[in-house]
């Protein structure tokens, strides 16, 4: 099994998420993704409409930003380039040229990428992992799965999607942590600044008591 540089394989697939020792944050009955931006009418989508749409299976590696790697996850839903391609292309605004994707969770969270970033075919907007509906821990009902990206951009708990032509502000641009905006795993792009190889002793430093945090709200 060949890892991207700087990456560990670990047992098992870690909880981690903004909300550390806290419990995931809880599901709406009836959850819905909102998706607005440069578009020419706001949409609200149903996570259960989801199912009317072309599914895909994917078997696919998760890598966080610290240097661990869960492997041969095999996650299901539907595919993002679907979803954008079926419902958002035919209402974008005329003229408009999309350049970013803001993707926000349940827990406050939000990822910023480049659009062509995640119209590969293998990133998903996912309800399934292993053969079971996504649990709490790991981004129910619904998170974005883009697997040659750093965990951090893959947002658990999806429940809103904004599209917009010019990169939205960053909030850690002064953070010592500050992410790379493409975050891509075989670049090795985990800090905005900094080389992947200078900041990983860094990260790895982090994993045990942030690992220990997050396991005390885990619904496990």
């Amino acid at each position: 099994m060949t890892l991207p540089p700087g990456q560990r394989a670990v047992d098992g697939f870690p909880r981690f998420g903004t909300h550390l020792h806290h419990p995931a944050p809880p599901i709406p009955d009836d959850p819905v993704i909102t998706i607005g931006g440069h578009l020419t009418e706001p949409l609200a989508l149903a996570v259960s409409d989801l199912g009317s749409l072309p599914r895909r299976e994917i078997q696919a590696d998760f890598h966080c930003v610290a240097g661990w790697s869960a492997t041969g996850l095999r996650w299901a839903g539907v595919a993002f380039d679907t979803l954008y391609r079926t419902r958002i292309a035919p209402i974008v605004e005329p003229g408009a040229s999309l350049t970013h994707v803001t993707f926000e969770g349940l827990d406050g969270f939000r990822s910023i990428v480049q659009l062509d970033d995640v119209l590969g075919d293998d990133v998903l907007i996912a309800d399934r992992l292993d053969g079971a509906p996504l649990c709490s821990d790991h981004g129910a009902p619904v998170r974005l799965v883009s697997p040659g990206q750093y965990g951090f951009i893959n947002t658990k708990h999806l429940c809103r999607i904004e599209f917009h032509t010019v990169a939205p502000p960053v909030t850690d641009r002064f953070s010592p942590l500050a992410s790379h905006p493409r975050a891509r795993v075989w670049a090795e792009e985990r800090h905005r600044y900094l080389p992947g190889r200078a900041i990983r002793p860094i990260y790895r430093s982090l994993i045990g008591p942030i690992r220990a945090m997050s396991a005390r709200g885990s619904s496990a």
